[in-house]
């Protein structure tokens, strides 16, 4: 009976885990004191990013081309897991996101760089936040 238990927590804690790594992680790399505006859904934003596997191999790199990525925030112009994990963000705040497949390119992935049901990396830092209804 006991190895029966000890299994039952084996497996709890493995599902436990597994179920963690389906959620979008969100680590803080340089924070920005007295922030007066954060990125907010239907802003238009410009960050530099450095995209990752688990593995630390990189995939796409706007630092590398020295060309900020400009999209609108929330509009679906970008994986669900950028739309979700910059907002909030501050400019010159930099952020590590870990984004499950499900909230990146899926089981598909985006051959040939990205593998089916791959978990992404970005090291994205927010460079400017553009709204021309705010901004006048």
């Amino acid at each position: 009976v006991s190895s029966f238990v000890a299994a039952s927590l084996v497996a709890a804690a493995a599902a436990a885990a597994a179920g963690e790594s389906e959620k979008l992680q969100i680590g803080i790399k340089k924070r920005v004191e007295n922030c007066e505006r954060k990125a907010a859904s239907r802003d238009k934003v410009s960050v530099h990013y450095t995209g990752m596997l688990t593995d630390n191999s990189v995939f796409d790199s706007s630092v590398t081309r020295g060309t900020p990525f400009e999209f609108t925030l929330g509009a679906g112009q970008v994986i669900k897991g950028w739309d979700q994990g910059i907002v909030g963000m501050c400019v010159g705040e930099k952020r590590r996101l870990t984004i499950p497949s499900h909230l990146g390119y899926g089981d598909r992935g985006s051959p040939p760089k990205i593998p089916p049901k791959a978990t992404l990396i970005f090291d994205v830092e927010l460079l400017e936040i553009k709204n021309a209804g705010r901004d006048l």
